[in-house]
């Protein structure tokens, strides 16, 4: 069975009710979110069993006192707070069981990391961050990342999707990306890092980065050098590899990569499933394709290649043998 995951109008939902609740009530923003409640009825009852949840008098937070002390005063604490973001409110409503158990597999889900995260973005989206250290961070599609800037460090963990870091130099404190295999550490740099499947990719565009294992392996690459971090090794990989960093304007450069590999890159950006058959996962590819039209990228890629592109609707891509 598949885990249920948080759908867009429980995000939404989520969202209207951390604004609705920060500060003094603004009749504009009253008029948009009764607007939004009158465009669809799942608006409606999706509002109608958040509040049921919580109650307008926070009843449910009372009755949790009983058997969570303290935490219940937390969350009711956090939820009347101005400056409370969706994440923290989430945190703590999806923690304590108040929005059900599939909004809680939701949150634990990719779009649950990606709600819960303290910057991503969504199918189709690119986004540039400045950071406060003065590094310069772009997200690509479908990506999630968490913050940890203190006096002694600067760590930016990767929870899914592709990067791309211009790190600022600070002498007291390097520069570290984690992802699920290891850490890449760098002084004042600019590089990419995409968590994939069964490992970390790293790519130097400027500068040095070491990369280094959980387990206390590392490597340092070069400008132009590149890296698959696995669990238990690191492996370099031949060639400049800085053209997988085209997808900051936009283009999908590939140069001998499997067909799964070039599916898998699109995906960020194509609505719905995109299946393909295990007879052509191995096809060698190589040309620029469009991100912003993956329809696009499917035909070129269907008259280059022996393989058929079936669309079934908007949600379903079935990519099979000739």
């Amino acid at each position: 069975m598949s885990k249920q995951r948080l759908d867009p109008v429980s995000e939404q939902t989520i969202d209207w009710m951390v604004q609705l609740r920060a500060g003094t009530p603004d009749a504009m923003l009253q008029e948009r979110f009764n607007a939004w409640l009158a465009k669809d009825p799942a608006h409606v009852q999706a509002w109608d069993k958040l509040q049921q949840r919580l109650s307008g008098s926070f009843s449910p937070l009372r009755s949790l006192d009983n058997r969570l002390p303290g935490q219940a005063g937390e969350a009711r604490q956090l939820l009347l707070q101005p400056h409370a973001t969706r994440r923290d409110t989430l945190r703590t409503i999806a923690g304590l069981g108040l929005l059900g158990g599939g909004l809680w597999l939701g949150a634990r889900s990719p779009m649950g990391d990606s709600l819960l995260a303290d910057l991503s973005t969504g199918r189709g989206q690119r986004q540039d961050f400045n950071l406060a250290d003065g590094s310069r961070l772009r997200l690509n599609a479908n990506s999630a990342v968490d913050l940890r800037f203190d006096d002694r460090q600067r760590l930016l963990i990767l929870r899914h999707g592709e990067l791309v870091i211009e790190v600022a130099a600070d002498a007291g404190r390097p520069f570290c990306v984690r992802t699920a295999e290891g850490e890449i550490r760098a002084s004042a740099s600019r590089f990419l890092v995409a968590q994939e499947p069964a490992a970390s990719r790293v790519v130097v565009l400027q500068h040095s980065v070491q990369a280094q294992l959980f387990n206390g392996m590392s490597l340092n690459l070069d400008e132009g050098q590149s890296a698959l971090l696995y669990a238990r090794q690191i492996v370099p990989v031949e060639g400049d590899q800085r053209r997988r960093a085209d997808w900051l304007n936009g283009k999908l450069n590939v140069l001998d990569d499997p067909l799964e590999q070039v599916v898998a890159a699109l995906r960020p950006y194509t609505r719905g499933l995109v299946r393909v058959a295990p007879q052509v996962r191995g096809l060698r590819v190589q040309g620029v394709y469009p991100l912003n039209d993956p329809d696009r990228a499917f035909t070129a890629l269907a008259e280059t290649l022996p393989i058929r592109v079936d669309r079934y609707s908007p949600w379903l891509t079935l990519i099979g043998a000739v």
